[in-house]
């Protein structure tokens, strides 16, 4: 597979450009550890070699073993709330010393109280609950529960998409990197293109999307045997935001249908959209939804399905059945989190850093040609750079130059498709770390540009 076809979920770690960057690093005890990690750990694509070797993470940084510092705006977007929160190590600690661990068979008022206070934000229908140890084993309750319920086993999903790396969920997902020589996977899944409107399959001059809506009802009819439609609120990696009317279509053909709507907000739950959950922001509301990643805090994988009551109707199998299915650490640090986005009024917060960030954002697109198109919600923006406005070539290496150079700096974020610049920074961030992250992204950006020029 091509370097390009590779340049999916994130940026490439096998090109040139890595060379470089990883030959430039002088520290000592920085090689060594590299080289352990290569030597000891199974390689993988966007993983082998690492980037760097860290020593500690606190608030929005994470630190090298060298001393330097990264505003992390990546965080495998587990990091709503930084690293380290005090909150959610203290209601660890706390908890470590009553129950570090519940075997099945057993609840206790900690998990208890998580699966209240989950279907309380959630609102709506959405109340009941399965915890599981990470969203790929959501992913795969979440298409057990639709095939029970429904009895039609087939799915829709959407050309690149994520939604984990196990065999069902690549099965599902859209990103050919994962499904690389994996051979047949998931027999009954019909993919569909997504709704992009910058350069999607079928763009329309009125930029609209939903027409997108109407083709997954055709496949839906062409098909039969569809039990669920499933897909990212937003799309995470690229930034891929919908608009309001097309997720309104999506959920008019699902209830027409007998369809039931899998949302997959694993990455951009807990807030990252300036809401609870992503679906929230266009007015719907799921028959599944999957979330997990900052729901463990920064600290606990913990994830969870959240379902409609009249879907609680697979008593005789088991849909997770997780040894750390009912983790209290994990519904500890999930408790802990809601209670600091609420105390903190962190989705009014994002809502408004949201705002910045549009504008701020827009400038640089205004006066820096390389950037061909800017998209966003709260706290997860995309910046995609091209080499001409008009036939939107994909810039590689330019997104590839960026990355480096605000590394250099101090800032991380992941590279997306080969050429968008992913942002999704902590929801703690202050509106100075804000400022100045922009304010080196932007530098990076212009002086790419003079180099291109």
């Amino acid at each position: 597979m091509s370097q390009r076809a590779l340049a999916c979920e994130g940026d490439t770690n096998t090109s040139s450009a890595r060379v470089r960057w990883t030959t430039s690093i002088s520290d000592r005890q920085t090689q060594t550890l590299l080289e352990e990690d290569s030597q000891y750990f199974l390689h993988q694509a966007m993983s082998t070699p690492c980037l760097d070797a860290l020593e500690s993470a606190e608030g929005i940084y994470l630190t090298d073993v060298a001393g330097k510092r990264y505003m992390d705006f990546h965080g495998n977007n587990v990091h709503q709330l930084g690293y380290g929160h005090p909150e959610i190590l203290d209601a660890i600690q706390t908890q470590l010393a009553k129950l570090p661990f519940a075997p099945r068979r057993f609840t206790h008022q900690t998990a208890v109280d998580c699966a209240r206070e989950l279907t309380r934000i959630a609102g709506g229908e959405l109340n009941r609950v399965l915890f599981a140890p990470g969203g790929t084993s959501v992913v795969g309750m979440a298409l057990k529960l639709a095939r029970y319920v429904t009895g039609n086993p087939k799915v829709v999903s959407l050309w690149d998409a994520f939604h984990g790396a196990s065999l069902d969920a690549i099965s599902v997902g859209g990103e050919a990197c994962f499904r690389e020589g994996m051979g047949p996977l998931m027999a009954g899944v019909e993919r569909i293109p997504p709704p992009v409107r910058y350069r999607g399959a079928f763009p329309r001059d009125d930029d609209s999307d939903v027409h997108y809506a109407d083709y997954l009802e055709y496949v839906i009819e062409k098909e039969g045997g569809i039990g669920a439609f499933i897909a990212e609120g937003v799309r995470n990696t690229d930034v891929q935001v919908p608009s309001q009317a097309y997720w309104q279509r999506v959920r008019d053909i699902c209830d027409r249908h007998n369809v039931l709507l899998i949302i997959d907000d694993i990455p951009n739950g807990m807030g990252r959209t300036g809401h609870w959950f992503t679906h929230q922001a266009f007015g719907i509301e799921p028959d599944i939804l999957c979330i997990g990643k900052g729901l463990g805090g920064g600290v606990v994988p913990m994830a969870a399905m959240l379902t409609k009551d009249r879907y609680n109707s697979a008593t005789q199998i088991s849909l997770g059945h997780y040894t750390h299915e009912k983790s209290p650490i994990g519904c500890a640090a999930a408790l802990a989190t809601i209670r600091v986005i609420e105390q903190q009024q962190l989705l009014l917060k994002v809502r408004r850093d949201a705002l910045y960030m549009a504008e701020r954002l827009e400038a640089m697109k205004a006066r820096l040609p390389v950037i061909g198109d800017i998209r966003g919600i709260g706290l997860l923006w995309g910046i995609e750079l091209v080499e001409d406005r008009k036939t939107k070539v994909r810039a590689y290496d330019a997104a590839e130059q960026v990355m480096y150079r605000c590394l250099a700096r101090g800032l991380s974020f992941k590279v997306s498709q080969g050429n968008v610049l992913q942002l999704s920074p902590p929801l703690i961030i202050t509106r100075e770390e804000l400022a100045l992250a922009m304010d080196w992204l932007e530098d990076a950006i212009e002086s790419v540009c003079k180099r291109v020029n």
